[in-house]
């Protein structure tokens, strides 16, 4: 592990804090043979060509991902090759659509899917912490979750005191909500 200014990533470069991290430290979107799936999983709400489905990518995960095409079209080749899509040029773009063989797939991989695109709603909670202005308050906000994780461990941790610090973090939450109507 390294330190570089107030975020601390170790060798591959990844937050602290796992997954897309506390205060918005990158780490994979996609597990591996994901990215397979999610492509599949848009295409058969309707054909797409590449662009779109990068795209959709990219809305689904609320701009935390943004897929190149050097993953999407490799992967789309893939698929086609798998027999799982079939792909037309339509107005000089190549236009992908699901087989039967694409929807068996989805079918026996549906919980897989799933966990994609919860994970993907879960991540893109997380889109404004990379708004520059955000950088003024992540130091303070590490330090209140830090608190509050100090606050309820061990054994002395009853659950009324667990009671008390999700309402001050409840309260926080709330007030900081109401704050974004509000110049």
């Amino acid at each position: 592990m390294m330190v570089c200014g107030t975020r601390r990533f170790n060798r591959r470069g990844h937050g602290h804090w796992g997954e897309f991290g506390m205060m918005g430290m990158r780490a994979r979107f996609f597990g591996p043979g994901e990215v397979r799936l999610a492509l599949l999983s848009l295409i058969a709400d309707g054909p797409k060509h590449g662009y779109e489905l990068m795209r959709q990518l990219e809305e689904r995960s609320g701009g935390i991902y943004s897929a190149s095409a050097g993953t999407v079209y490799p992967t789309l080749q893939q698929l086609e090759d798998e027999g799982l899509i079939s792909s037309d040029s339509k107005e000089g773009k190549r236009v992908y659509a699901i087989t039967d063989a694409g929807t068996a797939e989805l079918k026996r991989e549906d919980e897989t899917v799933r966990r994609i695109w919860w994970r993907a709603r879960r991540w893109a909670g997380w889109r404004h912490a990379n708004d520059p202005d955000a950088a003024e308050v992540r130091g303070p906000a590490e330090r209140l979750v830090k608190a509050a994780f100090r606050a309820v461990a061990g054994e002395s941790a009853s659950q009324e005191r667990i009671d008390k610090v999700r309402e001050i973090l409840e309260r926080a939450m709330r007030d900081l909500d109401g704050m974004r109507d509000k110049p």
